[in-house]
């Protein structure tokens, strides 16, 4: 593992660890393990997951399996497995030689079931899925017993070896295991533990034609990997009666204990894959990675930091109970960690021009800046600075409101970096009325941005010379729901409604610092008064200059927290 381990806050399942390496249980050891299913592309929510599980192992001198519970071969790719390597290892974890495949364990499965069969603690059913959920029952009336439970031990291993070898549709049976159709746990009465599916495995091929459920799988490649914690979210909770049944019918070598956590909701956000999937497929995002998606390689093409990542989900915790975190607190632990490691650079979104009159002409000079005040190792830059330079338009007012100190007829201002001006004259274009520039002059006695004088000015501007600019695209990404629990929303609504219409602003023209002609995929900055940035990994190339909008500058959680301080 590469990322580097900072000391955790405590939690439940911490605290149990290190019970049981007191006490010498499991011998000592912590091994955990992170185990997907390759059927989508991983969020936010596994990314909690993925910090707790590696984190841990880490910690306490472990290891962290990486295994793909890849039992549905109709939903899986090769895509998805490569995807979910690049997400872990981009959030600092390596497993090592510990990378497994629950389609390496079907043989020694298959083998466990035919130990149920001939314990008689599994059956083959014939009746259809339909008839399974009707036979079931209900949290208030017990289920009923198929009428293919009582077959003979002969019999249904003759049926199971006939599924394997391909003789029966899909559909036509099923293997259940035996065990109470009048439990109060839904999960133990007679639960579906092998199906027919005549479709082709992303890593067998067609060698198999019946393949294990889910809940058969897991818990006994946990036992297999020699797994001592197994940690998942508490949608699995009422399924651990069942995994220990598994393992204790099984009398496996080793037992994984389950431990329950829960899962990440995160406001202003869907972690469904099911309705994930519908907003790549309907069109309303670019595809899994665009940058507004929660997932992991959304998120990496946005901007956000792999230790910033980390310290969300460490600073969140671990709890017992479901609970919605503010999506503030988010973006606050990625501010926090770029202020600390972007450079600072001058961006102009919008370009009003300015002509500096009584600047020489032909003339142009360097103006020495602070790559990054929190970070003084990072050092200086020279910026080039000339006659004609780019404001924000937004930087300019003709008719200044109250309060506003930036830029107006007859108002003097600082340029970062650079010096004093004063505008005096503006220009507008005859037919539309539009300000297309401003002509100013400048104090040549305030090089730097200070008056030898010390007279003192309210605003300052970021500015690009003109003549050194270079053309940008920005790509201003907002969050995608306007509401905080897209979820629920409206009662009846579709959750598709509330996708906000302006989570994504494209602007050409944009003028950016001549030293970021050159800038890679994948860099981020901050650029100075307008937010954090990084150049895009996927449209971004040489010639077109594309950068994302990470986050803005204003940070309401930090404005929270302040407030919360005070109170105390």
């Amino acid at each position: 593992m590469n990322c580097k381990l900072n000391t955790p806050p405590p939690n439940f399942i911490r605290n149990i660890i290190i019970e049981d390496i007191k006490s010498g249980k499991h011998g000592g050891k912590v091994i955990t393990r992170f185990p997907p299913e390759p059927n989508g592309y991983l969020h936010i929510g596994h990314a909690k997951s993925i910090v707790l599980n590696f984190g841990l192992a880490l910690e306490f001198n472990g290891r962290c399996h990486l295994r793909f519970d890849d039992t549905n071969p109709t939903k899986e790719e090769e895509e998805y497995v490569l995807a979910i390597q690049e997400d872990v290892a981009w959030l600092g974890y390596d497993w090592g030689e510990h990378l497994y495949y629950a389609s390496d364990y079907f043989e020694k499965l298959y083998d466990y079931a035919i130990e149920l069969i001939k314990m008689g603690k599994a059956y083959v059913c014939d009746l259809s899925a339909e008839q399974i959920r009707q036979y079931r029952g209900t949290l208030k009336e017990p289920g009923k017993e198929s009428p293919y439970r009582n077959r003979s031990v002969e019999e249904n291993l003759d049926l199971f070896r006939r599924m394997r070898q391909g003789e029966f549709p899909d559909g036509a049976r099923v293997l259940r295991a035996k065990i109470d159709m009048a439990s109060g746990n839904l999960n133990m009465r007679d639960p579906v533990i092998y199906r027919i599916m005549h479709a082709s495995h992303h890593r067998t091929g067609d060698k198999w034609c019946i393949y294990p459920m889910y809940d058969f799988t897991h818990c006994l490649s946990d036992s297999i990997e020699g797994i001592t914690h197994s940690i998942c979210t508490l949608e699995f909770e009422d399924h651990r009666p069942l995994y220990d049944w598994f393992l204790d019918q099984l009398k496996v070598k080793c037992h994984p204990q389950q431990i329950e956590f829960a899962r990440l909701n995160l406001s202003y956000t869907v972690l469904s894959k099911r309705k994930l999937i519908q907003l790549v497929e309907g069109g309303f995002v670019s595809g899994w990675d665009d940058p507004r998606m929660p997932t992991i390689s959304g998120i990496r093409r946005r901007g956000y930091s792999p230790a910033s990542i980390r310290n969300f989900c460490e600073r969140i915790g671990v709890a017992k109970r479901d609970s919605v975190v503010d999506i503030a607190l988010l973006e606050h632990c990625v501010r926090e960690d770029l202020n600390k490691t972007s450079p600072r650079v001058m961006a102009v979104l919008r370009p009003l021009k300015v002509v500096i009159e009584n600047y020489p002409e032909g003339k142009s000079e360097e103006l020495e800046a602070i790559n990054n005040p929190e970070d003084p190792s990072a050092g200086t830059r020279m910026l080039p600075f000339s006659r004609e330079i780019y404001i924000e338009q937004d930087d300019f007012r003709e008719d200044p409101p109250k309060k506003f100190f930036r830029l107006a007829p007859g108002r003097e201002v600082r340029l970062r970096y650079a010096y004093f001006i004063t505008c005096h004259k503006v220009v507008k274009d005859e037919k539309t009325g539009e300000i297309i520039e401003l002509r100013c002059t400048y104090d040549p006695e305030t090089k730097g941005g200070a008056a030898p004088d010390g007279r003192r000015v309210r605003g300052t501007l970021h500015w690009v010379s003109v003549p050194h600019a270079v053309k940008a695209e920005v790509r201003l990404y907002d969050r995608l729901f306007s509401v905080p629990d897209p979820d629920r929303g409206k009662e009846g609504a579709d959750f598709k409604t509330f996708i906000n219409p302006n989570s994504l602003q494209v602007i050409h023209g944009c003028m950016v610092e001549p030293g970021l002609r050159n800038a890679r995929p994948g860099e981020r900055y901050q650029f100075e008064r307008i937010g954090y940035f990084c150049v895009d990994i996927v449209d971004s190339g040489p010639g077109h200059l594309v950068f994302n909008r990470t986050v803005p500058l204003r940070d309401t959680w930090a404005k929270i927290e302040r407030m919360h301080r005070k109170e105390k």
